[in-house]
């Protein structure tokens, strides 16, 4: 056949890439692998092994070793002697081993590619093309993070040993994403990789030999489930896992209350949202990378498409004709689109999901693609003729499956795409730029795609909210997910304030009562007597009563919670709107200064000059977090990419703030205004011990303009009223200041819809303190970060500079 030939019938024709190097690898290893601890070979006498595979062939590849309990231990030990000396190797010295790591992944990235397609089952375009560069690209970057660490995070330090467990989707870019910002930041690392695809990670281990690196600084432990489980249950101090959102909540739940720092990337339905005024040809390749690049197993895949009713049906038509050309084939031909599926267990369960959603009423249409004879493989699906409640709709098949809606408006579209409990990524898909930039804010996604989709750099955090998880990996924020300020590590032991245990009421005939003013709750903006009609008494330092406070109970949590929820527009008024009203509170403050300072004496006991220092300090908070309200602005990130990647703070939305006894007003009014000034609602359970100055500071709120249902205030019990707070699917956040076991089961409780906490673990922060209380800290605690994608430029132009 001619060349003239080949191109009228464009025939399929299979390139395959070499993998004489894989094999050659894999003969000078007799095809076994052990674990690498230390920064030696181990292989322990009498254990476990499993075999790898190849998914595209059945192939057995090798064996590898299964880690126990022995070999964790003795891996986070090597990593914890070497944490000290790492840390003092300084921010260049990291740096230097960084970048040797990144030039020997882009040096050996051609066995590195072969080796991740043939064990993964990924076609060899996007390993090669996607996946490596992107591995060499994190250990460049997080190499300057190194070098900068005392200028960009002064007074923070390492966390100490990282525990990390990846998923098989992305082995080796994965790794890269957690290993080089715990490098960076001075940590040291036992890793373990999924059981189906170990072997880059293997390979991994011995560029860290070449690259020199310090025996203990990186470990990886191979192994099942249960070895992930023992990494994360060892002695280490972060935990960082992506995988599925159910083993998330296991994982979270299991280490409750142990104080380890937490990153979890977890599972996803991402919207693909198509406007009609998008270009259908576009946005049908788009739809070809979000859904079918890696045979749809992306945590962030486009899995739910919206398309709008006027052009769906055109849409329908092209989708169908493009699925049709979609070729499925060995995972080593340069020629395919779409790889084998990493195991059969993952086919079957896709098979399970689509039968399951069939029987519910959806319609299936699946590409007559050339199927493999061999292998583990599975065509190119649409699914048609649901409603938000199929299975299929709804749940992650995490597979090569497009579920398919239909919408009128942009409301509508938004509200469709935010109909699921996740909250990973989204796609929008519009020439209206103006259009795209007011949607993307609205969807509840952490990262968000305009007019593309799949894109990642290293520059850009990545992470969800909702049960897609928390935290961020990648940019400045996945740093500091490695790191901890250095006055954590000096905190001193939290305990409450002693109550009485009998309050002195007064006796009858001890004089013409003064007119009661009774403290009630402040919900919606009202003051609101408690569901269950039952008081507390409150007593001064010394016992005597002060005063009757309502014990709250669950109801009341519930109907602050509404309030809060209703009044989510706070996140979308202006930072100067909100600036403006913490100026109004803070000055409503200062003018009733002398009656809180006697009411802090009259109280706590304390002395005229130290009441007064903690109002003037209320005050100042009050200032400080008016200040910060609009000034505390995003990012303009330059990814390697025609276009830019826009960093937005966002509310994290309703949060629960449970306060400490100790500085009982200036604690309530910080904790009160960082949350307003970042745009969230609040539900407060204010000072246990002294609840009064909380129910005297909503009659401020009361007159300086506050929204109702932005700040609700509910007095009782602290723990008692914390659990439902943590329960409650309608918060999104927990703040608690109380004891160890408190927050073990505030955690424990928050995992069921993935609440972001910041738990105090039993320890006694200092509210007095601005290092502790830094205005950027809390503003950073009260906030998510959203990254919005935006490419520009013509391509007709060729994307050059003027």
């Amino acid at each position: 056949m001619t060349v003239k030939e080949s191109f009228e019938s464009m025939d399929y024709v299979p390139a395959a890439e070499s993998r004489k190097n894989v094999d050659e690898w894999l003969k000078a290893n007799d095809a076994s692998f052990g674990l690498f601890i230390d920064g030696e070979w181990v292989k322990p006498k009498g254990a476990k092994t499993f075999a790898t595979y190849s998914p595209a062939t059945g192939e057995k590849l090798a064996d590898i070793t299964a880690a126990g309990q022995d070999e964790v231990d003795a891996a986070v030990a090597a990593a914890r002697k070497a944490q000290g000396r790492w840390a003092l190797l300084g921010g260049h010295g990291r740096a230097r081993y960084l970048y040797a790591l990144a030039r020997l992944v882009q040096k050996h990235s051609r066995v590195l590619a072969v080796l991740e397609s043939l064990d993964n089952g990924k076609p060899i375009r996007e390993s090669r093309d996607i996946d490596i560069p992107l591995v060499a690209r994190h250990f460049y970057h997080h190499a300057g993070w190194a070098q900068l660490m005392d200028e960009e995070f002064p007074h923070h330090e390492p966390l100490g040993v990282a525990g990390q467990v990846i998923p098989w989707n992305f082995p080796l870019l994965m790794l890269a994403w957690k290993v080089a910002p715990a490098l960076a930041a001075g940590n040291t690392v036992v890793m373990k990789p999924a059981e189906f695809t170990s072997l880059t990670a293997l390979k991994f281990a011995e560029l860290c030999v070449e690259a020199g690196l310090p025996k203990g600084v990186v470990n990886i432990v191979t192994g099942e489930g249960d070895t992930g489980a023992m990494v994360v249950n060892a002695d280490v101090d972060k935990v960082a896992f992506t995988g599925s959102t159910e083993v998330g909540k296991i994982i979270r739940r299991s280490i409750a209350g142990s104080g380890k720092k937490l990153t979890l990337e977890l599972g996803g339905k991402s919207p693909f949202i198509v406007f009609e005024d998008a270009d259908i040809d576009s946005a049908v390749e788009g739809l070809v990378d979000a859904i079918w690049f890696n045979q749809g197993q992306v945590c962030c895949a486009g899995s739910r498409l919206l398309v709008q009713e006027g052009m769906a049906d055109r849409f329908m038509e092209k989708l169908k004709r493009r699925m049709s050309h979609l070729r499925i084939g060995h995972s080593l031909d340069k020629c395919i689109d779409i790889g084998a599926l990493v195991d059969k267990e993952q086919k079957d369960r896709i098979e399970a999901l689509i039968k399951q959603g069939e029987s519910d009423g959806a319609v299936i249409w699946q590409a007559e693609c050339q199927m493999p004879e061999e292998g583990v493989f599975y065509p190119p699906t649409l699914v048609t003729g649901v409603g938000t409640d199929n299975i299929l709709y709804r749940e992650e098949v995490f597979g090569p499956v497009l579920t398919a809606i239909t919408f009128r408006t942009q409301a509508e579209a938004v509200g469709l795409a935010n109909n699921t409990r996740y909250g990973l990524a989204a796609t929008i898909w519009s020439e209206s730029l103006s259009r795209a930039l007011e949607v993307a804010p609205a969807l509840k996604a952490g990262v968000v795609w305009i007019n593309g989709t799949n894109m990642l750099d290293a520059a850009v955090g990545f992470g969800g909210y909702r049960e897609s998880g928390f935290g961020r990996e990648g940019g400045r924020e996945g740093m500091l997910a490695y790191m901890r300020p250095k006055y954590e590590a000096a905190l001193k032991d939290w305990a409450p304030l002693a109550k009485p245990e009998n309050v002195t009421i007064p006796k009858a005939g001890s004089g013409m009562p003064g007119l009661d003013r009774t403290a009630k709750m402040y919900i919606g903006g009202k003051q609101a007597r408690p569901d269950g009609g039952d008081s507390t008494a409150v007593a001064d330092k010394k016992g005597n009563f002060k005063g009757l406070v309502g014990a709250g109970n669950y109801k009341d949590i519930r109907n602050a919670v509404e309030a809060a929820n209703k009044a989510a527009g706070w996140a979308g008024t202006s930072t100067h709107l909100r600036a403006q009203i913490l100026y109004y509170i803070a000055e409503n403050l200062s003018y009733r200064a002398d009656e809180f300072t006697e009411r802090l004496m009259d109280l706590t006991g304390a002395t005229e000059k130290a009441a007064m220092a903690e109002v003037d300090l209320s005050v100042k908070r009050l200032f400080t977090a008016a200040a910060m309200a609009d000034k505390h602005d995003g990012a303009v990130h330059s990814p390697p990419m025609r276009g830019v990647a826009l960093a937005m703070n966002e509310a994290v939305g309703t949060l629960g703030i449970v306060c400490p006894d100790e500085a009982p007003l200036l604690a309530f009014v910080t904790l009160t205004a960082f949350a307003v000034a970042a745009g969230n609602t609040s539900v407060i359970i204010p000072s246990e011990r002294y609840p009064l100055l909380a129910t005297d500071f909503y009659q401020i709120l009361e007159t300086s303009d506050m929204p109702g249902g932005v700040v609700n205030i509910v007095t009782g019990s602290r723990d008692e009223m914390a659990m439902p707070l943590a329960k409650h699917y309608g918060v999104d956040g927990l703040w608690y200041f109380g004891s160890r076991e408190g927050s073990k089961a505030i955690e424990e409780a928050s995992a069921d819809n993935m609440k972001r906490v910041w738990l105090n673990y039993g320890k006694a922060y200092d509210f007095t303190s601005g290092e502790q209380m830094s205005a950027r800290g809390l503003m950073d605690r009260a906030s998510e970060v959203k990254n919005i994608w935006v490419p520009y430029g013509d391509a007709n132009e060729g994307g050059k500079s003027y």
